[in-house]
């Protein structure tokens, strides 16, 4: 009676917002803030991009282990637990930052992060079906999406600009360097200083002193082998005079000129000539242009005595003026005195004239990233508290029966088989893998389609519009398609949203279509087609998120729902892949056209699945 009256008396919103928020929170710090952090203190792309990939297997494998979590405690002790063992790895992050192997030993615990974040991700789905009805389950599907997704902000954003709040205190003064962009400008036609130019130490604080002080740049694009010739020239300066260095080396390179696979000779190539001959775009001249340059030189005021790392980086203005060398340089008593060059390039699509300032900051990066990282073993032991008191205690988070070995191994291959043999189970996975068969193959496109040029069938934006159209505009309708999504299923129940919503997801998906066709100069139309796009998937996805719990209904909903989810994760997976090398062939309008035939099999599959139309709504 007293977990009963437990249950009834905790609303949803005590404990949905914040445990969605922790849910998203671990994943974003493992797949996006170990990249940022990695990339502050030196270590190459290469090693990036091979090691924080491997981050993610935890996430695909996740249902292999989800009858673990169904049979040895409750939902509720999974969660608590898990957010303090989220502390603990993020506490190993913060103490290895400043140790000299810290990549190592950093990975180590991103892995530890990463197996808890996934294991804790199992138990707080299978605590939500648990612990809400299914009225509240569909109202709160909105409400739990739009804090996974504040998470996603806070971790890609808030915690960057501390870590970067923090370093730009902790070291030189910084330095404002204003661009400005106009035509009749001259052009660049050398990287001056040469690299063999001296500076004398001056008097007074030590600081970063950068010539000039404020450059224009010519905003009419010019040939790319001028660009590319300067480019090249600027980064072997910096080589040279030892300002780049990474701290990490791939131990073996990766084998190249390897003969054809089967694969490649047999069907790749042969589907790819004929869908090239059959359908691929009319052939227009690509352009051989590049956005212009101008290139900086710093150096310090005098010997530093340490290793000082100067980070120019953009402050404000217009994002189409980039960063294109000299990201992170690195001072000492060998080199102060040198000129390490930077260069600010605009993008290509500019067709006005513009300014941005950028910021010559230096700072200590482990120190910065040390105080993030321990900010957030706090904020995860307040998580952990604040679940293991406040979380209801429904009567259905039960343990399973795991008294012996022999019976812990028979429950777990029961568990894991008992979805594969629910009623029309063949039905119930072409679902979960066609819903967003379309797309998924659309959402891989649509920036680089927003980005690339008219002369190639996208739209020629600038990377500042794509930022305000898609990663602002889009974003708040989708979350608004989403919050509108919950709220109308949980007053009807989903039977009588099921088709809107279908329809919502997929038909907007010919704006697209349009927007390929017509290329439109027009930024309010771009941003409205996109937005009605986003507010369209935001909406209908609801009802992919409200089936998924509907499948898993039943004894082992927890383990059931990860296998959802990891069937969600392949019905995206799969089809994305080939998205690129199918646009590559037949162009951006015949793409587009593609995809909303590709939303045909979502829509026959949702005539063949079974669903109660009381599901939903039921208090």
């Amino acid at each position: 009676m007293n977990s009963g009256q437990k249950q009834s008396s905790r609303s949803p919103w005590a404990w949905v917002p914040t445990l969605y928020t922790a849910e998203g929170l671990p994943y974003v710090l493992v797949m996006t803030l170990s990249v940022v952090m990695y990339k502050g203190l030196g270590i190459s792309n290469t090693d990036i991009a091979l090691y924080t990939s491997w981050l993610y297997l935890p996430w695909v494998i996740k249902p292999l282990w989800s009858p673990v979590v169904d049979i040895l405690r409750t939902r509720r002790w999974w969660i608590w637990t898990m957010q303090l063992l989220i502390g603990g790895g993020l506490a190993g992050v913060a103490l290895t930052i400043p140790t000299t192997n810290f990549f190592q030993w950093t990975l180590a615990c991103f892995w530890l992060l990463a197996f808890s974040s996934a294991t804790h991700d199992i138990a707080a789905d299978g605590f939500y079906l648990l612990a809400t009805t299914e009225k509240e389950q569909s109202f709160f599907v909105g409400i739990r999406s739009t804090f996974y997704r504040v998470s996603n902000i806070f971790g890609q954003g808030l915690l960057v600009i501390l870590a970067g709040y923090i370093q730009s205190h902790t070291g030189l003064p910084k330095l404002q360097l204003a661009v400005e962009a106009r035509p009749e400008t001259a052009l660049v036609e050398s990287v001056l200083p040469t690299s063999a130019t001296l500076f004398m130490a001056s008097e007074g604080e030590l600081r970063v002193l950068a010539e000039p002080a404020s450059v224009t740049i010519n905003s009419q694009p010019r040939a790319k082998s001028e660009v590319s010739a300067l480019l090249a020239s600027a980064k072997q300066s910096n080589i040279t005079n030892n300002f780049t260095r990474t701290r990490q080396q791939l131990a073996a390179a990766t084998k190249k000129d390897e003969s054809p696979s089967w694969w490649t000779r047999s069907v790749s190539e042969p589907a790819g000539r004929f869908l090239r001959q059959h359908f691929g775009p009319d052939v227009k001249a690509k352009s051989d242009i590049a956005g212009n340059l101008a290139v900086v030189s710093l150096h310090l005021s005098k010997p530093p005595g340490k290793e000082i790392v100067v980070t120019p980086a953009f402050k404000s203005g217009d994002k189409s003026v980039s960063l294109a060398e000299g990201g992170r340089l690195v001072f000492d008593d060998s080199n102060w005195n040198k000129p390490a060059l930077v260069v600010l390039q605009l993008d290509p699509k500019l067709k006005t004239a513009t300014s941005a300032t950028f910021e010559i900051r230096s700072g200590n990066i482990p120190l910065s990233w040390t105080i993030t990282f321990f900010t957030l073993v706090g904020l995860f032991i307040l998580f952990g508290v604040w679940h293991r008191f406040i979380l209801p205690h429904p009567a259905s988070d039960k343990p399973g029966d795991a008294h012996s070995i022999v019976t812990f191994i028979s429950e777990f291959f029961k568990t894991f088989g008992s979805f594969f043999v629910k009623e029309r189970i063949g039905i119930l996975l072409l679902f979960l893998l066609l819903y967003r068969f379309g797309e998924s193959q659309l959402v891989k496109m649509v920036v680089p389609f927003l980005l690339d040029g008219r002369e190639v069938g996208g739209l020629g934006l600038t990377t500042g519009q794509v930022g305000l159209v898609y990663g602002t505009i889009g974003i708040i309708a989708l979350t608004c398609g989403g919050l509108l999504g919950g709220m109308v299923a949980s007053r009807h129940g989903l039977k009588k949203w099921l088709w809107p919503m279908v329809c919502i997801i997929h038909l907007p998906d010919a704006a697209f279509i349009y927007l390929a066709y017509a290329q439109p100069d027009s930024l309010v139309l771009i941003s409205a087609a996109v937005a009605v796009e986003q507010f369209g998937y935001g909406f209908g996805f609801t009802a992919y998120m409200l089936y998924m719990i509907y499948i898993a209904r039943g004894k082992h909903q927890t383990a059931h729902y990860a296998i959802c989810t990891g069937f969600m994760a392949l019905g995206m997976m799969i089809p994305g892949m080939w998205s690129g090398w199918l646009q590559e062939l037949i162009g951006y309008q015949h793409f587009f056209i593609w995809v909303i035939l590709a939303t045909i099999p979502s829509f026959i599959v949702v005539l063949l699945i079974p669903l109660d139309k009381e599901f939903g709504k039921k208090a």
